[in-house]
């Protein structure tokens, strides 16, 4: 008989989707019976249930157990159990460091970045003995403000006109001086568009042979005194294992964000300065885009309106001033408000965006299913009891019109801000 695993995508997309009615049955048949508390995902890693009664979080800490049965195991992976949650974990001489190059899209560490840095934690607190510290470079301006709560010690952020745009060599240059300062005993960067590149460009100037793709990293023994890595391979057809290299290039789900703990995130600075170099590559700036060409499966940013869009005309007004593709409820489409491709939920388009702002929808069960896979959900609505408002991750009680009238006039603002900003640099 075939030892392959054989597995369900639908009970896995339902596990996923707490909005299912069938998800506790369904993580109950995944449990054996009790709630499950881990589960394989769909790209071949182990997910975890935080909701589970007794789980323990990847920081050590342990949910509440009523019941008195315990679900699961403590992940290793902590050199520091904090009894103040408030009170950050330090860690003042670090034995090695591990680097990371989030990158910060928008801004912001995306869930890809905070997937690195949790598998960054991994690695420097394998060894109680000899914890490693976590540092994190940043270039150019940022809008973060929660870098210890994704798992940071020590931050570096290069800012400055200089580092606006794309400059893969000046990054590469500095990454190199950060390399020979901080010696990082592993690099670990986003194998996407942006920390792909960045990457490969940094094992070929460190002379390393890095491995990309990085799905899985384990420990080779239980002292975790060495490492290896599971990398897709074969245009995603097949897993390749090896030794743990100095430089990796991580997918998504690589490992579990840091929560429940807060680490320090003292910023540093370069002690021999910044490298001075010509620029061969000239940024031209970004392509205009027009957002109504985007597609709304592949828009990042989305506007959707519902039926509590009563001024038509400063929704599309608003949508053309934030840059966001145009998205709307099957009332809207319905009453003719929206064309049916603009359609969002489970009878229309499932997205991923990573933000969706939802103005004027209650949030109908078919709606929320087809949002359920973006990043940041932000609710405009008068009824603070409706279920759109319980989704979001940010919540505006108050008039669509006059909120989407005050959100354009501060968008305004500060592109005039940015601009002065810009001219004086």
């Amino acid at each position: 008989m075939s030892e392959l695993v054989r597995r369900d995508p639908r009970k896995e997309w339902i596990a996923r989707n707490r909005l299912h009615p069938q998800h506790l049955e369904v993580l109950a048949e995944l449990g054996g019976g009790a709630v499950a508390s881990e589960w394989m995902g769909p790209n071949g890693v182990i997910r975890r249930n935080p909701h589970a009664a007794g789980f323990i979080g990847p920081n050590g800490i342990r949910r509440v157990d009523r019941s008195g049965v315990q679900q699961a195991a403590q992940s290793p992976g902590r050199s520091v159990e904090s009894k103040d949650a408030r009170r950050p974990v330090a860690i003042d001489t670090p034995a090695f460091m591990v680097a990371v190059v989030p990158d910060m899209t928008g801004g912001r560490l995306s869930s890809h970045d905070r997937d690195l840095l949790g598998l960054a934690r991994q690695l420097a607190d394998a060894d109680v003995t000899q914890p490693g510290a976590v540092l994190a470079i940043v270039f150019g301006e940022h809008k973060e403000i929660a870098f210890g709560e994704a798992g940071i010690d020590r931050l570096l952020h290069l800012e400055g006109a200089r580092f606006w745009g794309y400059l893969p060599e000046l990054s590469v240059a500095t990454l190199q001086g950060v390399d020979r300062e901080t010696a990082p005993r592993y690099w670990l960067l986003p194998d996407s568009s942006i920390g792909g590149e960045l990457g490969r460009r940094l094992a070929a100037r460190l002379g390393e042979r890095p491995a990309a793709q990085v799905w899985q990293v384990e420990a080779e023994t239980k002292s975790a005194t060495g490492w290896r890595c599971t990398a897709r391979g074969a245009a995603g057809r097949n897993d390749i294992t090896r030794a743990l290299p100095r430089i990796v290039m991580a997918l998504a789900e690589c490992a579990d964000p840091v929560s429940e703990t807060r680490h320090a995130a003292e910023p540093i600075a370069l002690s021999h300065g910044l490298p001075d170099m010509l620029r061969r590559i000239e940024d031209m700036g970004e392509v205009a885009v027009d957002p109504a060409s985007v597609s709304l499966a592949e828009a990042e940013f989305i506007l959707s309106a519902g039926n509590g869009v009563k001024d038509w005309d400063s929704y599309h007004h608003a949508a053309e001033v934030l840059g966001a593709t145009k998205g709307a409820s099957r009332v809207a489409v319905d009453d003719g408000f929206m064309p049916r491709d603009r359609q969002v939920g489970a009878t229309g388009t499932w997205v991923s965006a990573r933000v969706y702002m939802a103005v004027g929808i209650s949030g109908a069960i078919q709606h929320l299913q087809g949002i359920q896979s973006c990043d940041k959900v932000v609710a405009i609505n008068l009824d603070e009891g409706c279920d759109m408002v319980k989704r979001a991750d940010l919540s505006v009680i108050g008039d669509a019109s006059q909120v989407l009238a005050a959100l354009v006039a501060r968008m305004e603002q500060y592109r005039a801000e940015q601009q002065e900003n810009r001219d004086a640099a």
